[in-house]
């Protein structure tokens, strides 16, 4: 599909990747964007000279992905949607053995995973109904090996790969082209105390609007995501070494 004239639903576009895939997507001419996220009056507050600029083509969208009800209601007021970017996305910084609980291991599930999965049923009508379109997961390199400072993150993101499978399967017959999108560090909030090379959200933004139209099914966009795509076709297993060994005192 082409990006120009396009109506795109971008979640989790307050800030980094997401509020990077809304201006990406507005120079490449879409039509419409829906800047969906969970706190709409302090993204206006922060953007309102982009939001000024911009008032005919972004509409601001207040939705949880974990909120059934929010989700439906986002549906009835986007039904013109040809392009879904599955961006929201959340990380506790924790392992898998340690900690009193697994409430954090089971937020990153329901966000990750389950929030992810009830964006998709709900617009795969929406995307038929308007010819096939497109949807963009946003997952990590992290979902194709554990990063044990991320343990639990991980494990989320790697149920959302399996799940990014899945449903690019179950959607072809419709039309609906599913892309991957495996990004290293990013200079994101997510990865601020993360001490390595980051590469900028607009790279990503850019290079995901790119492999859609090229109808490409996973990307790895940065340096980092390319070498560790190389690394992991030759050694799955060495690749995973490599991520204990990358922040072992983060790990300790």
């Amino acid at each position: 599909m082409k990006i120009k004239n396009s109506t795109a639903f971008v979640t989790g576009a307050n800030r980094g990747i997401g509020k990077a895939y809304v201006q990406a997507l507005i120079k490449r001419g879409a039509k419409k964007v829906y800047a969906a996220m969970r706190d709409v009056e302090s993204f206006k507050n922060s953007s309102s000279e982009c939001l000024d600029k911009y008032k005919d083509v972004i509409e601001l969208v207040s939705l949880d992905i974990t909120n059934d009800k929010q989700i439906s209601s986002a549906v009835a007021k986007a039904g013109d949607v040809d392009l879904l970017i599955n961006n929201a996305g959340i990380a506790h910084f924790s392992g898998l053995i340690a900690g009193e609980n697994l409430d954090a291991a089971r937020q990153e599930m329901e966000v990750n995973y389950f929030g992810t999965l009830s964006m998709i049923r709900a617009f795969a009508p929406v995307l038929e109904k308007n010819g096939g379109g497109a949807i963009v997961n946003v997952l990590s390199v992290a979902s194709l090996a554990n990063f044990p400072v991320l343990g639990s993150y991980s494990a989320s993101k790697a149920a959302l790969y399996s799940l990014t499978q899945g449903v690019r399967a179950e959607l072809a017959q419709q039309g609906t082209h599913v892309l991957g999108v495996y990004p290293g560090p990013i200079d994101t909030d997510m990865a601020k105390d993360f001490p390595m090379e980051k590469s900028s959200p607009e790279e990503t933004a850019i290079g995901t609007l790119h492999a859609i139209e090229d109808a490409q099914e996973d990307i790895f966009i940065d340096v980092f995501a390319q070498q560790f795509q190389k690394d992991f076709r030759d050694s799955p297993i060495g690749i995973a070494k490599q991520f204990v060994e990358m922040l072992p005192e983060a790990v300790a």
